[in-house]
């Protein structure tokens, strides 16, 4: 069986976010590399999903931060996902 280094979109962003959680192996890590030198949209896509990652973690990390969601919050959040799914 031959080994396959050419992978989908699809199985790029699977890759790129095992690899920012530090469980991709070393041969997924290969084929992301290889595709993302010719896929520039994967490439802003690991990227943005690195700087998504990275804000999130920073954001978490302060002790200050209220990590809860207040009723308004969640209710203004539930009203914009309704009409995002329009």
């Amino acid at each position: 069986m031959g080994l396959k280094l050419f992978i989908s979109c699809d199985e790029a962003t699977t890759i790129c976010t095992k690899n920012q959680y530090k469980e991709a192996s070393f041969l997924e890590k290969v084929k992301l590399n290889i595709h993302l030198l010719n896929c520039k949209i994967c490439g802003l896509y690991s990227k943005q999903n690195t700087k998504l990652t990275d804000m999130c973690n920073t954001h978490l990390q302060k002790p200050d931060c209220e990590q809860k969601m207040g009723d308004a919050d969640k209710e203004a959040l539930k009203l914009k996902l309704k009409e995002f799914g329009k």
